[in-house]
């Protein structure tokens, strides 16, 4: 699947709520994290950070790249590990197929070659009832999404409109 250009501009506002980058703590963001949430942190800066604040992800998307700079992923903390490949602007089957799987198997990690960003998308509707999705809004800070059936909705009719 491809995203199309009339898709783009309308991916630029954060799917959760925002937390700034002057006022993300471990504190603001555990707030939004209900006790028991299944975890899924897509982007290595995100899960990186959340690591650093010892909350450790039921499920980390990364890619090696930080601002489409090569950077070291973060610390592991997983029992198993996924691959694929995703190019950017895309979201591939095989993407979809390894999330599918690696939610089985907490804490996981896939290791994407390509482009993780917009496999946001499937993991919203893939991704357990009681899950939260972290992700990096560049420049801005990070966004918190609690999954529920208005978000899986409409993270299933973007994906519907890529061709």
């Amino acid at each position: 699947m491809h995203l199309p250009e009339n898709l783009r501009d309308s991916l630029k506002n954060p799917l959760g709520i925002l937390i700034r980058d002057s006022d993300t703590t471990k504190e603001n963001i555990l707030k939004n994290i209900p006790a028991g949430s299944f975890v899924i942190t897509v982007g290595d800066a995100t899960t990186d950070k959340l690591i650093k604040y010892g909350i450790i992800p039921s499920l980390q998307i990364v890619d090696g790249l930080e601002k489409r700079s090569k950077r070291e992923l973060p610390s592991s903390f997983v029992k198993t590990t996924f691959s694929c490949d995703n190019p950017p602007a895309q979201i591939t089957q095989k993407s979809i197929d390894v999330i599918k799987e690696a939610i089985q198997v907490p804490p996981a990690r896939i290791t994407v070659t390509g482009e993780e960003d917009l496999l946001v998308l499937p993991v919203c509707v893939f991704a357990p009832e009681n899950s939260v999705v972290l992700y990096g809004q560049p420049n801005e800070g990070l966004v918190i999404i609690r999954i529920n059936s208005e978000i899986r909705n409409k993270a299933q009719t973007i994906m519907s409109s890529m061709s």
